[in-house]
């Protein structure tokens, strides 16, 4: 007889760890993204962030051999694209648990600070991209398509959490692309 492993059961012992101390679940249900039927936003979740550090697709994990045991496309994409969830809230709330728990591991004497990062998003090859724009990289000195990203982060000199972020497109309506 097969036994019908759990969700759990599929993702990797050390991102059970991970996700239990940083205590992932909590801080989704405080910003409101839970599901009433079918894959756990936890589980969901935590397949997604794996895939990021395993260079994989969700083409390529479909149509591995493990691909029936995983959700399909379409429950990821709709559980990343809710308009109904706080994700800004979720990743405020982790990083303000984050910086207290690693408040108590330095000294007093460390000088902490919050830094607010204007990068480019670079989009080149993109053609069809909502509010895509041209932007101008002033560290390269020209124009490319993208958007400008606004992070806000804490840092404590060796370490940097990210707080919140923003993805910016131009103003002028002659700038945008598409």
């Amino acid at each position: 007889m097969i036994e019908q492993k759990g969700q759990v059961d599929q993702l990797p012992k050390d991102i059970r760890g991970a996700f239990s101390e940083l205590k992932i679940g909590k801080h989704l249900r405080q910003a409101g993204i839970c599901k009433s039927n079918g894959f756990s936003c936890l589980y969901l979740f935590q397949v997604a962030f794996l895939l990021i550090f395993r260079h994989q697709t969700w083409h390529k994990l479909l149509q591995s051999s493990k691909g029936k045991l995983f959700p399909g496309k379409d429950a990821i994409y709709r559980f990343l694209n809710s308009p109904h969830y706080g994700w800004r809230k979720f990743l405020s709330s982790l990083s303000a648990e984050r910086i207290s728990a690693m408040k108590r591991l330095t000294s007093d004497k460390r000088v902490c600070c919050f830094i607010v990062d204007d990068s480019i998003f670079s989009r080149n090859r993109s053609k069809c991209v909502e509010l895509l724009a041209r932007v101008h990289d002033h560290a390269a000195g020209q124009f490319v398509r993208g958007f400008r990203m606004l992070t806000l982060g804490w840092s404590d000199g060796h370490s940097f959490l990210p707080i919140d972020f923003s993805l910016l497109s131009s103003q002028k309506v002659t700038n945008r692309i598409g």
